[in-house]
């Protein structure tokens, strides 16, 4: 077989069902998506437990990057139609980092990213994951990395994989109303990508797309209160920590629990992201767990000998989840105790293990902070503004403070 017959073959097409045909544009490109750390993106649940409540969203970390990629192509493509210079090898780099920004997750996505990791974040994982590939990749990766880590003197393609307005907020709000079925969640990102354009290096919106940006805010603030922070979300998403948290305290006191050996490996230990520095093996333990290692073990651990551990399993099992409020006021104190006891007297548990049945805590919603990486307009006379001064929609001005709710939750007596 010829050189350029095996070149080709690598310019595969696959049908995505949010975007249509995607084109996979370089041989690089091909190669990472037949990486075993990429593949293992196929078995990340891109929502978490949000499949609880909205049936359909069963899609992964790996249509996401694909998605994520593909909008990308399409706006260096309209990039460079405008004349801002981006070379091939740029181009190339800046595909390969938005497809890699999220290969660091691990089980459920954002859900148990600090349950199996200490004080360890998704984008460090990433991190990791791209300098190994680089080394696997003879240094090919070397500019994604500067780029995915904003050391490239070209902001505005850091600013393509990671701002308020990038590639990857396009395709996970796009994609993720697709699959839950939540119609205000859809954004016009064919619009957005066309009224991209460059001034001194950082990434701007024409005037025209003015419009196109207030939806895709306001549907980003629809989606999270109605399925990223939705309350039956939150309640799966508590009782899944607290397993881990059940998990790891009871290997703690040297009690044996089915699990998979790499999933073992994180549940007695609690690794840092120093760990991974130095014991280059680490990584690739991490790179073996997926979703599927712990549903496998919480399908045993239902009928595990700690009762702790039992109920909370069972239960996430069955569907039978916490009960949840999330309300403008803080709880009440006296009623938080009272339902405490009440937990208490029916599980028969002592006062030191309530906490693994009752949460309260506060949750945030920020659509757009007007503060950080802001999305700038590009008016017709060549002024730049902020999209909340730019806009004429008072919304917009009000999305950009923060929203915090009060959640309580807590195993359902009744």
């Amino acid at each position: 077989m010829s050189l350029q017959s095996r070149t080709s073959n690598k310019r595969k097409i696959i049908n995505d069902p949010v975007h249509g045909f995607i084109t996979i544009p370089h041989d690089l490109i091909y190669d990472l998506i037949q990486h075993p750390y990429v593949q293992r993106l196929r078995r990340i649940s891109q929502l978490g437990m949000s499949q609880l409540v909205y049936p359909g969203a069963n899609h992964t970390r790996f249509h996401h990057a694909l998605g994520a990629m593909h909008l990308m192509s399409q706006a260096i493509n309209v990039l460079t139609k405008k004349g801002v210079e981006i070379t091939e090898e740029e181009k190339l780099a800046a595909q390969v980092a938005i497809l890699l920004h999220d290969i660091g997750h691990g089980p459920f996505s954002h859900t148990l990213e600090h349950s199996l990791l200490e004080s360890v974040n998704h984008e460090e994982m990433s991190l990791m994951f791209m300098h190994k590939l680089n080394k696997e990749f003879d240094g090919q990766l070397d500019l994604a990395i500067k780029i995915f880590t904003n050391n490239y003197s070209k902001k505005f393609l850091h600013q393509l994989v990671s701002s308020q307005l990038d590639m990857d907020r396009l395709d996970y709000l796009q994609r993720d109303s697709f699959f839950t079925g939540v119609s205000e969640g859809v954004v016009g990102s064919d619009r957005i990508i066309t009224m991209l354009n460059v001034v001194e290096e950082r990434l701007v919106v024409e005037e025209k797309g003015i419009y196109s940006i207030e939806n895709f805010i306001s549907a980003r603030r629809i989606m999270y209160w109605q399925v990223y922070m939705h309350k039956t979300v939150v309640s799966s998403e508590h009782m899944l920590i607290k397993i881990l948290k059940r998990a790891n305290f009871l290997f703690a006191q040297g009690i044996e629990l089915f699990s998979s050996p790499y999933l073992k490996e994180f549940l007695v230990k609690n690794y840092r992201i120093d760990n991974f520095r130095s014991d280059p093996q680490l990584l690739a333990k991490f790179a073996m767990i997926d979703d599927s290692d712990l549903i496998s073990a919480i399908k045993v651990w239902q009928n595990s000998e700690d009762k702790i551990l039992s109920i909370l399993c069972r239960n996430i099992v069955s569907r039978n989840l916490f009960k949840t409020e999330i309300t403008k006021e803080p709880a009440d104190n006296k009623r938080i105790e009272e339902i405490k006891l009440g937990v208490i007297k029916t599980l028969g548990i002592s006062e030191d293990e309530i906490d693994y049945f009752v949460e309260n805590e506060i949750l945030v919603n920020n659509a757009y902070n007007e503060k950080f990486k802001q999305i700038l307009i590009l008016s017709r006379n060549g002024k730049l503004q902020d999209i909340a001064m730019a806009s004429d929609n008072l919304n917009i001005s009000a999305l950009s403070k923060p929203v915090e709710k009060f959640c309580l939750c807590y195993y359902n007596i009744n």
